[in-house]
């Protein structure tokens, strides 16, 4: 596995919304958005949470396991944050996860496996790169800027931390959505991060949330909220 070295930056970077979605239950902001007490499968799960929210973007069902789950995950963090006081160039995605797109790999690899009913679907087919969530919530939020996905074996908030560092240190974004989205076998956990540097943030304030700090110790705290 390849390794990521970054030069450690010290800038005033905060996460001003977050979303958070794990078996039965969906947080934003530190609030309780959905929660599903018969779990039956993440099919059900994640078209109940679509239906919700209203969201009217057809595409949707067309999309595999993770980018539906990333999709949303993003969709919710953006409905709590202000994303048009920045160009669209502005904006930046950086994701990670640790089993990349093998669900669907799977999927597709079972379709062409029985050469007496050889049937590979395109529209499996397309999937078949992790870096396809990132393309589905750009299209949607209209985000140009700089975008990547990184894989590590479990959670990395050091890796997240120092890559939209960088990009920020740069200048490359000045807003970043980034996390963690993982899916594989229906097990799933996302976590959806907006950043931003603090001479962007309204300084007064959310009620609600107040931005923390972007740094790995709350990284990980985010990511077991409860």
């Amino acid at each position: 596995m390849r390794s990521f070295y970054f030069k450690r930056f010290e800038m005033d970077l905060f996460v001003t919304g977050y979303c958070l979605i794990s078996e039965k239950k969906v947080i934003v902001n530190d609030r309780l958005r959905f929660y599903q007490e018969n779990f039956l499968n993440f099919a059900n799960f994640i078209k109940s949470l679509y239906k919700q929210e209203e969201i009217n973007y057809p595409k949707f069902y067309k999309m595999d396991s993770l980018s539906k789950l990333g999709f949303l995950a993003s969709e919710l963090v953006l409905k709590v944050s202000d994303i048009k006081k920045y160009r669209e160039e502005e904006l930046g995605v950086v994701l990670s996860n640790s089993s990349s797109s093998l669900d669907t790999d799977i999927v597709h690899q079972n379709s062409i496996n029985d050469r007496s009913n050889y049937f590979p679907s395109p529209s499996v087919f397309v999937y078949t790169l992790p870096n396809i969530v990132i393309g589905e919530i750009c299209i949607k939020s209209k985000i140009k800027g700089e975008n990547a996905f990184l894989i590590s074996e479990t959670f990395d908030g050091r890796l997240i931390q120092n890559y939209v560092n960088e990009l920020m240190e740069k200048n490359r974004v000045k807003a970043c959505l980034c996390g963690w989205v993982e899916f594989l076998g229906d097990k799933f956990e996302t976590l959806v991060m907006f950043v931003e540097k603090d001479e962007f943030i309204d300084k007064q304030g959310n009620p609600i949330f107040n931005p923390a700090p972007f740094t790995e110790q709350n990284l990980n705290q985010f990511l077991h909220r409860n």
